[in-house]
């Protein structure tokens, strides 16, 4: 009689090396690739954090995402992108696991687990593009910043809000929210003095201000022109 078949765990086979699969520590600041790079692997964060950049012809940089571990990146190679658009770069020390296109998709296929997995990721990345979209659109900068430290600090998640770490400076907040780094850091003075953020080398988010987010408390007003 053979012995019954394990059930699939996909945690463990991301953090194991196989058919197709590396696992690689990646020391702070290196570049982990690069925009224009040939795309035929895709990414699966263990531990540490990445930033995922964008440069446009003119040569400006926007920061377009901070991934933290059980996030996937670079998997546009699954849907026929040759080449990266973007950069990824580590900003703390990582463990990175390393997945080809080829080996990608034979464990979708055969792993419903990890299908779904995998599908699980791709809403929630969908779901956070779209309230990005609608933040741009519609909220100050002040609001933006409010959310995106919100974000960053893991509210709403399982435990205590995380701090942000000083590798995420005022520059690379002002890039994901689209202002300047002059406005990030009144914004930043304004949240301290409020009592809605601690700093000391790292940001601590206070739940007073996602109750200043969510209820529309005035602490957060339209006071800059609608071009920042």
């Amino acid at each position: 009689m053979k012995p019954a078949k394990r059930p699939f765990n996909p945690q463990a086979f991301l953090a194991k090396v196989g058919n197709g699969k590396t696992i690689s520590k990646y020391r702070k600041g290196r570049i982990i690739y690069s925009q224009g790079d040939e795309a035929d692997r895709l990414f699966y964060i263990q531990s540490g954090k990445v930033k995922v950049t964008v440069v446009s012809e003119q040569g400006k940089e926007a920061v377009v995402g901070i991934l933290e571990p059980a996030q996937f990146f670079g998997e546009g190679c699954l849907n026929g992108q040759a080449v990266r658009i973007g950069t990824a770069k580590a900003i703390e020390e990582c463990v990175i696991t390393s997945i080809t296109r080829k080996a990608m998709l034979a464990a979708l296929r055969r792993e419903p687990k990890f299908s779904e997995l995998f599908v699980a990721y791709l809403v929630t990345r969908s779901n956070r593009i779209e309230e990005d979209l609608i933040d741009q659109l519609f909220n100050s900068s002040e609001k933006r910043l409010a959310r995106l430290l919100l974000l960053l600090a893991n509210f709403g998640k399982n435990g205590r809000p995380t701090p942000i770490d000083g590798s995420i400076n005022q520059a690379t907040l002002a890039e994901m929210i689209g202002t300047t780094r002059s406005r990030v850091s009144f914004f930043l003075n304004k949240f301290r003095r409020l009592g809605l953020i601690s700093y000391n080398g790292k940001i601590e988010v206070h739940r007073s201000l996602l109750n200043a987010v969510l209820y529309e408390k005035p602490h957060l007003e339209r006071d800059e022109k609608p071009t920042e």
